[in-house]
């Protein structure tokens, strides 16, 4: 008599040994399902190329579809807001770059998440330069000539960027902080419909990550003014650094990477990190982000995270000083 509780104490621990191994086969045959990668900006635009160079060898790598799902607005913070509250389950992650981490969360009035408590920072990809660049029959010849263009008699010029509290708005706010001069700043729902714009000459010039551009500038339908890299891009050479410009403050790069949302399961960030490892290191994926102007950077979960903390860092003071408001 004495054995049954023992009995019946054994008998539960087996229970729950038996519930708990029914549900790890759920967590380790993640994924089940196609994975969404959320774009914060309009299709055709720098983090979209990115995201769709890697959609089809990462479900290779997986193993299961996935799908970008573009959601564009509020400087990257709309997607951002729709990944921090998705379930932490590995099926929604975000396309992620300076914009909706480190730059479009303080440009709201009210702050709508923390971009390094909310999400896990799971793998970086790689960086590019900011291209300031002008429509070659209707804007201006040269960065040097950009105060005296924009402050013509006709009134200040504009310039377009990928949206309100993107790099390309914050460069070109830092611009004219620098240069003394002032131009009006005409925010797109992405790089796409503003390029749109630039090469039709509705506005004379943009500001965007150089990823989607270098071809436009071949075809001359662009004209490069200046990259915001310490050295030139080796897809556009004769494209002047803004170093050598003598505007060193102007320096600013974009990066990209995945994340998703706050407490991701570790089996699920591990399988992640390494299917997007195999991918950073595919032939074919590095000859497209070298064409892209994309330097590929090997970074874990972990650096990737404290990169981007530091990114949040970094940006404070332009944003500031910018008093760029969504």
């Amino acid at each position: 008599m004495k054995t049954l509780p023992a009995r019946r104490h054994t008998l539960a621990g087996l229970g729950a040994v038996l519930l708990g191994s029914l549900s790890l086969p759920a967590l380790a045959a993640w994924p089940e399902k196609p994975v969404r990668i959320v774009v914060t900006f309009a299709a055709g635009g720098a983090s979209d190329i990115v995201a769709r160079t890697i959609s089809e060898p990462l479900a290779k790598a997986l193993g299961q579809a996935v799908v970008v799902d573009n959601k564009p607005g509020a400087g990257g913070t709309i997607g951002g807001l729709e990944v921090v509250r998705a379930a932490p389950d590995g099926y929604t992650l975000m396309l992620s770059n300076s914009t909706p981490l480190s730059i479009g969360p303080f440009t709201v009035p009210k702050q709508p998440y923390d971009p390094i408590k909310q999400f896990t920072h799971v793998h970086m990809l790689g960086i590019a330069p900011v291209l300031i660049m002008a429509n070659p029959k209707s804007g201006p010849a040269s960065l040097k000539d950009l105060p005296k263009f924009m402050t013509s008699p006709a009134g200040p010029g504009s310039f377009g960027s990928g949206g309100p509290g993107s790099i390309g708005h914050i460069v070109g706010e830092m611009a004219k902080d620098a240069m003394k001069f002032n131009m009006t700043h005409v925010p797109y729902r992405g790089g796409a419909p503003m390029t749109t714009d630039l090469i039709a000459g509705t506005i004379p010039v943009g500001i965007d990550v150089i990823t989607a551009y270098v071809p436009m500038m071949k075809s001359g339908q662009l004209k490069g003014l200046a990259v915001t890299s310490r050295t030139r891009s080796p897809l556009s050479p004769d494209v002047p650094t803004v170093g050598e410009l003598g505007l060193p403050q102007l320096q600013a790069e974009n990066y990209f990477g995945v994340s998703g949302p706050a407490g991701l399961p570790k089996e699920v960030t591990d399988r992640l990190a390494k299917a997007l490892a195999d991918v950073a290191a595919d032939p074919a994926v590095i000859k497209r982000f070298e064409e892209l102007g994309i330097t590929p950077v090997k970074m874990s979960g972990t650096e990737f995270g404290a990169f981007v903390a530091k990114q949040v860092t970094d940006w404070a003071a332009a944003i500031k000083a910018a008093d760029v408001k969504n």
